[in-house]
């Protein structure tokens, strides 16, 4: 599985990690290279990365090799020795023609994507031979590190959580406002993530801001930076509310599962994939929407039979989600494009 370097760092055993440098290129490199794809020429900064990364493939028994997010990467695969996939977790195509994206993937064997919505996003850029080749494999979670933790009584305090990246996308502004908008003192919200994937680096203006928004809340408002998932486990485990408040299309979702795994009830974003993550079990508000959101939380807050509810439909629907499902439907294809 070839991953670039620096994305998230907790990685499973089950197959062999391959990391590439993904360092910044200049915006003239990348422009180049989106210049040369509608050329009808290849992308050669991109391709040379990906070239390097399976630079001895010729000494490896044949295999399927798997590109996580590397659009370029099945046309540096020796096809006639290897298994070339393209493993997409994000809508990868925006910035190509439907004819490039055919040449870029004609080698790929499979096209697999973690929900029916990328799928289709992925597909549509793509001419019919090879956008027959999309597969649907929907992320699963870890149903042995995210559980239920002991409950614990606390004065009938809702206790909320946000998990994500740092950034206006992610929506966590939109949780700490509406919060802040119901003026409630039984509320509490824990802030769990960074900018990226680096609890050391120093808060963005973006966070400073989330911080002065949360002054407005009666209730505690907690922050903490990108937590490893062992932690991150721990602190979900104590939620009563995740909340997925995302304003753009999110391909999937993890967090959702995540969420519900750990027994709290989930407030999500009616968009993208994460209707698909949420299987029907969590309360789906419009994108953006601060007032809908605010009413769901109070919904919960107010009646703690609907949250108790809520919170077993979410587990419920975790327990047939787990990463053995999802792995099976993943090795069921390896197998059947490999042989």
């Amino acid at each position: 599985m070839a991953v670039a370097r620096g994305t998230y760092p907790d990685r499973y055993t089950s197959a062999d990690v391959v990391e590439y440098d993904l360092a910044t290129a200049g915006r003239y490199d990348r422009h180049l290279d989106m210049l040369r794809g509608r050329l009808g020429l290849p992308r050669s900064r991109m391709r040379r990365r990906y070239g390097h990364v399976v630079a001895a493939q010729h000494e490896w028994s044949p295999q399927v090799i798997v590109g996580h997010n590397a659009v370029q990467l099945p046309g540096v695969v020796d096809a006639s020795r290897h298994t070339p996939v393209l493993y997409a977790h994000n809508d990868l195509l925006r910035t190509y023609t439907m004819r490039e994206a055919g040449r870029a993937l004609e080698c790929a064997s499979a096209i697999v994507a973690v929900s029916d919505f990328l799928a289709d996003r992925i597909a549509a850029r793509l001419p019919p031979s090879v956008a027959s080749r999309v597969v649907v494999v929907r992320n699963g979670v870890d149903l042995d590190l995210f559980r239920p933790g002991p409950e614990v009584p606390s004065a009938d305090t809702l206790r909320v959580v946000f998990v994500g990246r740092m950034i206006p996308d992610k929506g966590a502004d939109l949780v700490i406002e509406a919060i802040a908008q119901l003026g409630r003192t039984d509320i509490d919200l824990a802030v769990i993530g960074s900018a990226g994937f680096d609890a050391s680096q120093p808060p963005t203006p973006y966070e400073e801001s989330l911080r002065s928004l949360a002054t407005r809340t009666p209730g505690r408002v907690m922050f903490h930076p990108f937590q490893p998932r062992r932690v991150l486990a721990d602190l979900l485990a104590r939620a009563h509310v995740v909340v997925v408040p995302s304003r753009w299309p999110e391909p999937f979702a993890l967090t959702v599962l995540e969420g519900m795994a750990s027994g709290a009830a989930v407030i999500a974003s009616d968009i993208g994939g994460i209707p698909e993550a949420a299987g029907g079990a969590a309360i789906l508000t419009p994108p953006g929407d601060v007032r809908a959101l605010a009413g769901a939380l109070e919904s919960l807050a107010e009646d703690r039979t609907l949250l108790d509810r809520c919170r077993v439909a979410s587990l419920a629907h975790a327990r047939t989600q787990g990463w053995a499902r999802a792995a099976d439907e993943f090795y069921r294809l390896v197998h059947r494009i490999g042989t």
